[in-house]
C-alpha cells in the first residue's frame, strides 16, 4: 500500500492528493498532526534520506525558531527532536510504498515513476 505522509492543509500536499486521485493511485494518507509520527518512523524516515533532506529550512516554522534554536539542529538526533515537536518542519509530501525508495516532494514526473515502480 502506497502511503503519503504530511500535514493536509499544505498546499504541496494538496497537489500531490489531487494528483494522485486523478490517477487513480490507491493510498493512506498520514496526517504527522492527526496521527503522529511516532520515533521508529521518523528514523526510518531519517535513515534513508537524511535529516537535512527532511528539514525544511524554508518553510516558515523554520524561520520563526530563534537563531540560538536553529543553530543547535546540528545532527540527526537535535533534527529528530524538532521534527518530532514540530512535524510541521518536515519536508512534504513523502511518498512510501514497500520496497521502493521514498520520494520526497512532489512533482508529477517523478510520481509517474514511482507509481509506475509500484
Amino acid at each position: 500500500m502506497i502511503t503519503l505522509y504530511g500535514i493536509k492543509n499544505c498546499d504541496t500536499i494538496k497537489k500531490a492528493r489531487r494528483w494522485l486521485e486523478s490517477n487513480g493511485v490507491e493510498y493512506q494518507f498520514h496526517d504527522y498532526r492527526a496521527d503522529g509520527l511516532n520515533a521508529e518512523l521518523l528514523n526510518s524516515f531519517i535513515a534513508e534520506l537524511g535529516w537535512q533532506a527532511l528539514l525544511n529550512t524554508r518553510g516558515t516554522t523554520w524561520r520563526k525558531l530563534d537563531e540560538a534554536r536553529r543553530e543547535s539542529i546540528t545532527d540527526a538526533a537535535s533534527a529528530a527532536a524538532l521534527m518530532s515537536e514540530m512535524p510541521a518542519i518536515i519536508k512534504r509530501p513523502l511518498l512510501c510504498a514497500p520496497g521502493q525508495p521514498m520520494l520526497l516532494g512532489f512533482n508529477e514526473t517523478n510520481y509517474q515513476q514511482f507509481i509506475n515502480e509500484v
